[in-house]
């Protein structure tokens, strides 16, 4: 899991980050402040690969380069669907945008209201979103990573290549017609444990709370 902080190249995106996830080509963004793609551009992304944005608030610093943005997609022939999280107002917000910019788009966009509890549920990551003082905080979960195969214990067993290999690469159990058992566990090395991530923006929480209860994370406070 790679983070990049926008805030080291403009004082306007104190509160902006991508999340890249490792074999994964989507990002997602964390609140769009202005002269994003520039700063996207900067780091060799694409801004076709942003596929959902989270905007922790409605302020104009979270905000400024949000319609640019979804214009900018739209400019270059987006077809994929867009998520967008945020706040209560999120919806009002992007139609007044879009009547006064004259601006239609030419992808699905969807809007979620944040709420307490599992926002985003997806095959390699999950993130959890928890009003705090008015504010939101973010836990983001990445999935435990499968060591890599081995195949030469595939031959020593006598296992052909076969769909069968992706079932034992996430470690199921077979039992073959002959009574030959197959542990899916011991065809692969160790697994790697998927990194976690807490997003904190409240200036003022509990560093006590924090270190009692996240163990194992990395903390990302973009107040420092």
């Amino acid at each position: 899991m790679n983070i990049v902080n926008l805030k080291k190249y403009s004082i306007y995106c104190g509160n902006s980050f991508i999340l890249k996830l490792s074999h994964l080509k989507d990002l997602v963004l964390f609140n769009c402040c202005e002269g994003l793609q520039c700063y996207v551009i900067q780091k060799k992304l694409k801004i076709n690969h942003i596929s959902r944005i989270i905007l922790t608030d409605l302020s104009i610093n979270n905000t400024a380069g949000l319609l640019g943005l979804l214009s900018s997609l739209n400019s270059i022939g987006r077809v994929k669907d867009l998520h967008i999280y945020g706040p209560l107002g999120l919806e009002k917000y992007l139609d007044f945008g879009k009547k006064y910019s004259h601006t239609n788009f030419g992808y699905v966009l969807y809007i979620h209201i944040l709420t307490d509890g599992l926002s985003i549920n997806h095959g390699k990551y999950r993130i959890y979103s928890l009003t705090n003082n008015s504010s939101y905080e973010f836990f983001i979960l990445c999935r435990e990573q499968a060591g890599k195969f081995r195949m030469k214990r595939t031959s020593n067993n006598y296992v052909k290549p076969s769909p069968l290999y992706s079932s034992l690469k996430i470690g199921k159990n077979f039992l073959l017609p002959d009574g030959l058992a197959l542990d899916g566990h011991k065809f692969t090395y160790t697994s790697f444990k998927g990194q976690n991530c807490l997003f904190i923006l409240n200036k003022f929480y509990d560093k006590t709370f924090t270190r009692n209860v996240i163990q194992d994370i990395i903390i990302l406070n973009m107040n420092k």
